[in-house]
């Protein structure tokens, strides 16, 4: 696995004269790749340096759509009679140097100017905390109206369907005003109500992915229903596999795949739920490529509505905590995701990464002026531009006193220069470090 974090060289780093960028067409075995010039978002690759050591990995890079590349012809072989070029310059000293204009490169739409939802972003600045206190309100009472709702399904009776629909009209409202703040939220649940929090969460992000995909209103709320309901066939599952504190066995995990149909043939039977919403019970566990389960679906006979389920289920499971593992940074898991090649369809996780952000709320970052910082949300324009707390300084390894820059605002000259592994700062209080 190749390392995203800060500890690589950047071209900047190598020594003079032993760079060259060239056209991917040009690349040989026996070349050292020392980073990719176009985004990492359009590519398969994470950016950081490597021998192209045999004829898979050249054709891989190859086959990924990357045009032009740089390669350090002091540790691997040369083109043959074109000059050295001069190092392009790079601002910091991670393997995100080039961050911002890569993204760029990534999201052509909306990252250079303010987004679609840019208005809705500088609405909220008023009033965080409030918004983050109605998150907080959102995520308990739908905590326990998901608990009932699995208590419910246990004792063999229907969910009241007027509920479910007036707690997805309550997230959808939390969503449109502030995004981030109930997305946040959830993420942030304890062992015991991990299953109930997950299904908030995953409504959540169903319904900022629907906005983003630009589905009317109504659809919406039904993709957030769906969200909200996917996980109900666990109500159907031993309650020791569900409550395991540690990693599943085999036996375990081939149990706890049954739930899928166990859900679609619940709510099938009480007959309230909607066609989409089955379909996502269903088949949330589907992969583009067709080796998901339980059908093996592949490409457009899994249905959007599916489709967007998958991406969403399964970045909110990666992104959480469990006893028996930290769940990954908001921004490592965007590239990860990314990296799943047959997982996801490509135009939905595209959309989904325009949701969340290339730098979601939570995630670690460092600055140009060596501080590091923690993402709060979007800023009031580019998707590349978001609003962090900085809080430690790498030039002194301190902390210093906290404060809120708003990468958007044009007196800003400081920005985002390299994602950090928080498992190798181990900062204890950086989940919540976001918050207003």
């Amino acid at each position: 696995m190749l390392n995203l974090f800060s500890r690589t060289q950047t071209p900047a780093d190598g020594p003079a004269g032993t760079l060259r960028r060239i056209p991917v067409a040009d690349l040989r075995e026996g070349m050292f790749v020392q980073r990719f010039a176009g985004a990492w978002i359009n590519h398969s690759f994470w950016r950081t340096a490597f021998l192209v050591g045999d004829a898979q990995t050249l054709q891989a890079i190859r086959a990924s759509g990357i045009g032009e590349l740089w390669i350090d012809t002091a540790r691997g072989l040369d083109v043959a009679g074109v000059p050295p070029q001069p190092t392009p310059p790079v601002a910091g000293g991670g393997d995100d140097g080039d961050a911002a204009e890569d993204a760029a490169d990534a999201i052509p739409d909306e990252a250079a100017a303010p987004t679609a939802q840019a208005p809705a972003a500088a609405a909220r600045a008023a009033g965080p905390a409030k918004d983050f206190d109605d998150a907080r309100r959102i995520c308990a009472h739908g905590r326990d109206a998901v608990a009932a709702m699995f208590h419910e399904l246990r004792m063999g009776r229907t969910i009241r369907s007027a509920e479910a629909m007036a707690l997805v009209e309550d997230i959808a409202g939390s969503v449109e005003r502030h995004p981030e703040a109930l997305i946040g939220m959830a993420r942030l649940k304890r062992a015991d109500d991990h299953t109930f929090l997950h299904s908030v969460a995953v409504c959540a992000l169903m319904v900022a992915l629907g906005r983003r995909l630009g589905l009317p209103a109504d659809l919406q709320r039904q993709a957030g229903l769906a969200g909200l309901l996917h996980n109900m066939g666990k109500a159907q599952m031993p309650m020791e596999i569900l409550n395991k504190p540690g990693r599943l066995t085999e036996e375990e995990f081939a149990v706890i795949r049954g739930h899928a149909e166990a859900g679609w043939e619940l709510l099938r039977s009480h007959g309230t739920a909607p066609d989409a919403v089955l379909d996502v019970v269903l088949h949330h566990h589907e992969k583009f490529d067709g080796s998901g389960y339980p059908h093996r679906l592949a490409g457009g006979s899994i249905t959007l509505p599916s489709r967007m389920g998958t991406v969403c289920d399964v970045y909110d499971a990666v992104t959480s905590n469990r006893p028996y593992n930290r769940g990954w940074d908001p921004a490592l898991a965007v590239r990860r995701m990314h990296g799943w090649t047959g997982h996801f369809d490509p135009a939905v996780l595209q959309a989904f990464f325009k949701s969340v952000g290339i730098y979601p709320s939570g995630a670690l970052v460092r600055l140009r002026s060596g501080r590091l910082a923690v993402v709060m949300g979007a800023g009031s324009g580019s998707l590349l531009a978001p609003k962090v707390r900085v809080f430690y300084s790498t030039l002194t390894s301190e902390p210093i006193v906290a404060e809120v820059v708003d990468r958007s605002a044009p007196s800003c000259r400081d920005r985002i220069t390299a994602l950090e592994d928080p498992d190798v700062w181990k900062f204890k209080n950086l989940d919540t470090l976001w918050l207003p």
